[in-house]
């Protein structure tokens, strides 16, 4: 049985090189985009052309309701998610003392509230098939910082440490 995944943030970098890779390993990717609709649809007609199907779906993971939506829809398409990418993010350059509140909200919305969100989302599903994948892609930023990109680093920190504080390193699929 193919496996299925969902990718956020799918359409361009990290994102983009993970449906590759999964996709070119026989499973079956759900890539979602919000803003970069004409890369989303170059990677999937890249694909196609590789003899290999993929979905794109366009959900704006900084709102709860789209991710609820997406989820819902791969739920009802598949019947199942095995893995889950919570890769979508996005990054600003500003001084501490020029980050507005705006700015600030939809930094912790998009890289970090996204991932609590839509992991809770496709949670139930794994735990009633009692089994699935979900790997959170972070920043080595969220381990040191960046002076202009406080905001940023302090979203990319939630994954950086395991029980001991010892560095998690990244693993390829």
């Amino acid at each position: 049985m193919q496996k299925i995944a969902l990718i956020t943030g799918a359409s361009r970098g990290i994102g983009r090189a993970c449906a590759k890779e999964l996709a070119r390993n026989n499973i079956k990717v759900i890539a979602n985009y919000n803003k970069s609709e004409n890369k989303a649809k170059e990677l999937q007609a890249e694909l196609i052309q590789e003899g290999i199907d993929i979905e794109i779906y366009k959900a704006d993971v900084s709102k709860r309701e789209e991710i609820s939506e997406m989820v819902q829809y791969v739920l009802e398409k598949y019947g199942r998610i095995d893995i889950l990418v919570n890769n979508a993010g996005i990054a600003q350059v500003k001084t501490f003392l020029d980050i507005t509140d705006e700015d600030w909200e939809n930094m912790i919305n998009t890289n970090l509230s996204s991932v609590f969100y839509t992991t809770r989302a496709v949670l139930e599903n794994m735990i009633h098939n009692k089994s699935g994948c979900i790997i959170n892609i972070s920043s080595v930023w969220g381990m040191v910082g960046g002076s202009c990109e406080v905001h940023y680093s302090t979203t990319k920190a939630r994954n950086n440490w395991n029980d001991k504080g010892i560095s998690k390193r990244a693993r390829s699929f």
